[in-house]
């Protein structure tokens, strides 16, 4: 029997939901701690790119961002996943960092927010925490903030092969595409395709939803899960959701992808047939938009 070990089973490791919700909360607050920053100076962008973070070499990054008050200065925030720290680098060289071990949120949003001043970052925030497990305003949750770095390892260990896979997966279109970005409302990693046409507003959506779905998509990515799917699973969708189609979503479980003959080899296809079954089914110009 061969021992050569699968290098798709090293590429995806598990990370059972069970085995690091706490942790996976904690991450998710400080992710939109970091991300509403980057909401609040970028300029806007369609669908609101410009809230999204990326995955970088060390972690989770927001890109530069236009340093308040300062003409043709910038500055980036770095989750560094490696590191275990929350890194703020300005471009006239000053950085500070915050490091991630068991700390409270509150405790985190005041330390990050006196760098953010230290540095002469002046920035409000919306401190209530976005459709997520917790509902307690940033400055006073105590609750949550645990930090397994093992486990946080093994996600950013996933993230970046599922980034890998999801930028093979959009060079393959010619037409408007999202970057690979992640989403910290929801955190889920994802990219967007677009018919080029319009959609219909969206009956009784706040304006959240308007401005993401103000034209025709196709949007995959992959999340971690949550308590309503305790497990990490990848999606596909359709929005409009055409008439013919039986389900607005569909969704590939990650230990079934992870563990298959050739995981990237099966998550290009899950990824790919179900945006031709959507695109078929919404009439998009297939031959115009495809390489």
């Amino acid at each position: 029997m061969s021992t050569t070990p699968n290098p798709g089973v090293l590429m995806f490791p598990p990370l059972p939901y069970e085995s690091w919700s706490d942790t996976l909360l904690g991450l998710h607050l400080v992710s939109q701690i970091v991300g509403r920053v980057r909401l609040a100076l970028h300029p806007p962008v369609n669908h609101w790119w410009h809230a999204a973070l990326y995955v970088s070499p060390r972690g989770l990054t927001t890109g530069a961002i236009p340093h308040p008050g300062s003409r043709g200065q910038n500055f980036d925030l770095e989750i560094d996943l490696l590191d275990h720290r929350v890194v703020t680098r300005t471009s006239d060289g000053r950085s500070l960092s915050i490091t991630l071990a068991d700390r409270s949120i509150c405790d985190f949003h005041r330390e990050f927010t006196a760098q953010l001043q230290q540095l002469g970052i002046e920035v409000a925030i919306d401190v209530r925490p976005y459709k997520c497990r917790s509902t307690i305003p940033y400055p006073e949750d105590r609750a949550h903030g645990a930090h397994d770095r093992r486990a946080v390892q093994t996600a950013f260990a996933i993230l970046r092969g599922v980034a890998a896979v999801l930028q093979e997966f959009r060079s393959r279109f010619l037409g408007k595409c999202s970057p690979v970005h992640l989403f910290w409302h929801s955190f889920d990693l994802a990219v967007t395709r677009f018919s080029g046409r319009r959609a219909p507003a969206l009956e009784g959506a706040d304006h959240v939803a308007q401005e993401a779905y103000s034209h025709e998509v196709n949007s995959a990515g992959f999340w971690f899960g949550d308590d309503t799917v305790r497990e990490p699973a990848f999606y596909c969708y359709t929005a409009p959701a055409p008439a013919s189609m039986r389900e607005a979503m569909v969704t590939l479980r990650y230990d079934e992808m992870r563990t298959s003959p050739d995981p990237r080899r099966a998550l290009l296809a899950f990824l790919q047939d179900a945006y031709a079954a959507g695109a078929d089914a919404a009439h998009w110009d297939r031959a115009a938009l495809e390489r």
